[in-house]
């Protein structure tokens, strides 16, 4: 089934034309609900999911999933234009989402369709627009992956500039406590739950792990919040800081946790341990066709719904990270266009060679 470029441009615009923060995108949505329908394709949806199957679906092969996601950000007050018009200048389409992750998404779906009616694929597919990413919410890809069949592995469509990420870290957001004893300032009594803190704080600092990632490089650890004190004349009896864990493939959640745990004496709590780090092995299917296309692989420093996946995933798509999240951000025709043929390259090799 092919779909020409100018429908992908309008797709892409479409969800550009509608809001959806993370958690409120049923507008965007409805419309890819719409759009897949229009193409008579069989259609699925829970919460703000949306996901396709080939048309040739057998449950006895192996399945490949593509997948980005649809939810947004919120736009920054440094906006010089309206986030929710799609305008095309040089070239260059402006809006919320254009980069991060429209045109990844709009790029799957296109590859999506030409793969669709092909009999006798090796794999099968299945296209998933996905909510809740930009906050790794309960209601998004996590929500969906028990329902949607058995997963050999993935694409994750981010913005890649079309490189493959084979490894991207996890994250860790702990919640610390330092406790003392409170006494008065002039006499120096008690036990200053600050400097205790300061003490774990130096070791967070200095600490190293002894494994570093091949492709990721070391665990990164980092204090971000502090809170302590009531009034300047008394010794604090708490003190509570936040740490920010940047986690590799050397070592679980878990494992990280324990560590910390065992080398500080403050009181040291995970919100979640559930965004792990990700990796795929050298020698796996996509990044044997990567080598063979001679597509660039690296180690991401930032989060996707990879995290959230159980199975091996790659990570790629058209645009420039950098460009995430910021003021008028925008993604380039050429790039999805790229997208698309670098996409269809990838699954070619794979699924019909």
């Amino acid at each position: 089934m092919e779909i020409s470029f100018k429908h992908i441009v309008e797709l892409l615009s479409s969800l550009i034309s509608k809001p959806s923060f993370s958690k409120e995108e049923d507008a965007t949505a409805d419309a890819l609900e719409s759009f897949f329908k229009l193409q008579h394709i069989k259609v699925h949806r829970k919460h703000n999911n949306i996901w396709a199957k080939n048309k040739y679906y057998d449950p006895s092969r192996k399945t490949i999933l593509l997948n980005s996601h649809h939810d947004t950000v919120k736009p920054g007050s440094d906006w010089t234009i309206d986030p929710f018009t799609p305008v095309i200048e040089n070239e260059k389409l402006f809006g919320l989402g254009s980069n991060d992750a429209g045109a990844s998404l709009v790029s799957l779906i296109a590859v999506f369709l030409q793969f669709y009616d092909v009999r006798n694929l090796k794999y099968n597919l299945i296209m998933l627009a996905s909510a809740e990413e930009e906050i790794s919410g309960k209601n998004g890809v996590e929500s969906v992956l028990g329902t949607i069949g058995k997963i050999s592995f993935g694409i994750v469509g981010e913005p890649t500039g079309m490189q493959m990420a084979i490894a991207e870290k996890g994250l860790m957001v702990l919640d610390c406590r330092a406790t003392g004893k409170s006494g008065h300032a002039a006499r120096g009594t008690g036990m200053n739950a600050i400097y205790l803190a300061m003490e774990d704080i130096e070791w967070i600092r200095k600490y190293n792990f002894s494994l570093v990632s091949d492709t990721l490089g070391p665990v990164m650890m980092n204090a971000t919040m502090i809170e302590s004190g009531s009034q300047h004349n008394v010794i604090p009896d708490s003190c509570k800081f936040v740490v920010d864990v940047r986690n590799t493939d050397s070592y679980s959640n878990e494992e990280v946790l324990q560590i910390m745990k065992d080398n500080m004496k403050s009181q040291v709590n995970a919100r979640s341990t559930r965004l792990q780090p990700s990796s795929i092995t050298h020698d796996h299917i996509l990044v044997k066709t990567a080598d063979k296309l001679d597509i660039k692989t690296f180690g991401s420093k930032t989060l996707s719904d990879q995290a959230l996946m159980k199975f091996p995933t790659v990570k790629m798509g058209p645009g420039d990270s950098l460009r995430s999240h910021s003021a008028d951000e925008y993604i380039y025709l050429d790039e999805v266009r790229e997208g698309i043929e670098i996409y269809k390259q990838v699954l070619d090799n794979i699924i019909c060679s």
